[in-house]
């Protein structure tokens, strides 16, 4: 997923970049800048012969959900759907922000992105194939638990949030700090760092192992991924409320084709509903919270 961390309607741009540069999840997001439209390209990959290569457009750097040692969930995501479209993958590797759909997808280098936002508006996307939530994320022996997002508890605690540059605004989690008056107790970490190390936006999640913050409110499937890899046990529980003062906490998340891909994008529908049980054990495997849709 973009790691891509995702966001609102109204903060729309930050979630392409988390969930495009956590995705993050996607990402973001699963919280970044907004993606600039491209041209159409080729024809539909799902009309080409069987055994063409299905392109695969992700980011080298950003574990849990794709690397370039095809380590994170989007990569096993994307073996699995090319063993039941009988197709080899090859991949078009891109980092996860601005630009990114239009030097990859729309330029016609790839097929499919295989985290975005399920109402993302530049390409055409599957029906969702996980829902997730951002997170509180402590260590186990804090000593605090955290309810929710008017707990009183966070009136004395630092707290880690990703941020696209200055702008703390641009991820919910931020957002419903800043309402709340909690301005001065947010430490920022940059939702793209520095992209010369392996997976930046886990910043957040270590610096909560080491101390150096007491609580992080992170993208589910970043969090979820890093708490487990971290030398001290770290905890982490769904944000509450829901959606708070327009800004969602849960997403769903899809595939996405280029708009034309009309074909393709049937097939990868098919396969997310007949292989729904193994999508969900693979998600399952990398820690991504995975949330029920309300009754």
């Amino acid at each position: 997923m973009y790691s891509r961390s995702p966001s609102n309607d109204r903060s729309s741009s930050s979630l392409r970049a988390v969930v495009t540069r956590l995705r993050t999840v996607l990402t973001a997001a699963v919280a970044a800048a907004a993606l600039a439209g491209g041209t159409a390209a080729a024809a539909d990959p799902a009309e080409r012969a069987d055994g063409d290569a299905l392109g695969i457009c992700a980011d080298p750097n950003n574990l849990p959900f794709s690397d370039r040692r095809r380590n994170g969930f989007e990569n096993a995501l994307a073996r699995l759907v090319g063993d039941a479209l009988g197709r080899p993958i090859e991949y078009t590797w891109h980092p996860q922000r601005r630009g990114f759909i239009r030097n990859t997808l729309d330029a016609g280098l790839c097929d499919v992105v295989m985290g975005v936002p399920s109402d993302y508006e530049l390409a055409r996307t599957t029906r969702p194939y996980y829902r997730s939530t951002y997170v509180f994320v402590r260590r186990s022996d804090a000593g605090f638990d955290v309810a929710g997002l008017d707990d009183p508890v966070l009136r004395r605690l630092r707290i880690g949030v990703h941020a696209v540059g200055d702008d703390y605004s641009s991820t919910p989690g931020a957002a419903a700090l800043g309402r709340r008056g909690l301005i001065d107790n947010m430490v920022g970490y940059s939702i793209y760092g520095d992209y010369s190390q392996p997976h930046p936006p886990s910043r957040l999640i270590e610096a909560v192992a080491d101390g150096d913050i007491d609580v992080a409110i992170a993208w589910g499937p970043l969090a979820g991924y890093f708490a487990s890899r971290q030398r001290v046990p770290l905890e982490i529980r769904p944000v509450e409320p829901r959606s708070d003062g327009g800004f969602p906490f849960v997403f769903d998340i899809s595939m996405a084709v280029r708009d034309e891909d009309v074909a393709l994008r049937a097939r990868l529908d098919e396969l997310i509903e007949t292989r729904a049980a193994d999508i969900r054990a693979l998600l399952e495997r990398y820690g991504v919270p995975l949330v029920e849709e309300e009754r």
